[in-house]
């Protein structure tokens, strides 16, 4: 018991952030190339050029060449604007150099040619491409210029470049806008343009888990939210949690099969004694299950949650609220529909041969009644 009490005592004054993770591959949909670029933009967009430098040299590590890289960072200017596009392709050149002096191989890729083809038509040809991204034909008369320069310039000189596909590119736009506070509009746009554009509906699920481990929190949520709002999916309105508090910790991989959603683990020195922290976003709960043998206590200290028991109406759980739950009991506990969780865990009473049994999922049905 002194282990544990000193166990909370030291969580409680964690005051730094867990670190970002720095692995490529954070999801098993997109393309380790894929991640990368999702990654580089996200970072250049939040102007973290020591977090996009490692990116930039990961990606180049997992299938990504220096001409796509740069395509991808000329590119965003029109979304970012020059000065953190100029910085990041900056980083980009020292990056290559770094490389080279360490004798790593590096791919760079073809730029694309310029001038431009001799009769290239930009505004024939952005016209076209911003009809088939917006899926009809766009027109912004307010500011005719501005209308001109985004079919001209952006979706006709740009897009034409030929070191990425057209998804690749709304890959690298969305990855950027979310990551620019107060662009949900255009956020929103961009993640339907992506499907008609040709990045699949799982590929798009799967950018805000490279922007939670590579970018932020507050990246991955808008991006989270943008796409549940063109997909109709269900998602809580919530902002995150203080993670500079609890930490978040790893995606929980190994038991992501008894979870609707995603959780994360945290140990907080779970080896000698102390307890877990457990993440989970809004409206993600684990399956009904049993812990056999032993007595399982949580302590929400973040966010808000639901425990319940079979046969009993759910308790609602805020910081503070501590539950123990009984050997033998069948229960869930996971996320409100509009807030992130995060609650330890750990367990007491427990005989040699304990054990847990995971059960039926917790149905929308059943969820859905909960405030």
């Amino acid at each position: 018991m002194k282990r544990l009490i000193f166990c909370l005592a030291l969580a409680w004054s964690m005051l730094t952030a867990a670190p970002l993770q720095t692995k490529a591959q954070v999801n098993m949909t997109l393309t380790p190339r894929q991640q990368g670029l999702s990654a580089i933009a996200g970072l250049e967009a939040k102007g973290d050029l020591q977090h996009l430098y490692t990116a930039i040299d990961e990606g180049l590590d997992n299938g990504l060449t220096v001409a796509e890289i740069k395509e991808a960072l000329s590119q965003l200017y029109a979304y970012t604007g020059f000065p953190r596009s100029l910085n990041a392709l900056g980083q980009l050149q020292q990056a290559v150099a770094d490389r080279e002096a360490a004798g790593k191989k590096t791919d760079m890729g073809q730029d694309d040619p310029l001038p431009v083809p001799a009769g290239f038509d930009a505004l024939k040809r952005g016209t076209d491409v911003q009809t088939r991204l917006s899926g009809q034909p766009f027109n912004y008369q307010f500011a005719p210029r501005t209308d001109y320069y985004l079919k001209a310039h952006l979706f006709g000189d740009i897009f034409a470049g030929k070191a990425l596909s057209e998804s690749d590119r709304e890959i690298v736009t969305v990855s950027a806008i979310a990551s620019l506070e107060g662009c949900d509009p255009q956020l929103a746009a961009h993640c339907q343009g992506a499907l008609n554009m040709g990045v699949k509906p799982e590929e798009l699920r799967s950018i805000p888990a490279v922007l939670q481990a590579r970018v932020g929190e507050t990246e991955a949520f808008r991006c989270r939210r943008a796409i549940a709002k063109i997909t109709g999916e269900p998602f809580g309105e919530g902002q995150p949690v203080d993670f500079s508090v609890w930490p978040k910790g790893k995606f929980n991989a190994d038991y992501a099969q008894y979870f609707i959603g995603n959780s994360y683990l945290a140990p907080l020195d779970a080896q000698n004694g102390c307890p877990v922290n457990v993440t989970f976003e809004p409206r993600c709960r684990n399956n009904w299950h049993i812990h056999h043998k032993s007595v399982q206590v949580l302590i929400c200290v973040a966010g808000r949650g639901w425990y319940q028991e079979w046969g009993k109406p759910a308790v609602e759980m805020k910081p503070g609220t501590v539950i123990a739950i009984p050997a033998e009991a069948k229960h869930w506990h996971g996320a409100a529909k509009d807030s992130w969780f995060q609650h330890l865990t750990y367990t007491t009473k427990t005989a040699a041969d304990a054990s847990n049994e995971w059960l039926e999922p917790v149905t929308d049905e059943v969820y859905n009644k909960l405030p």
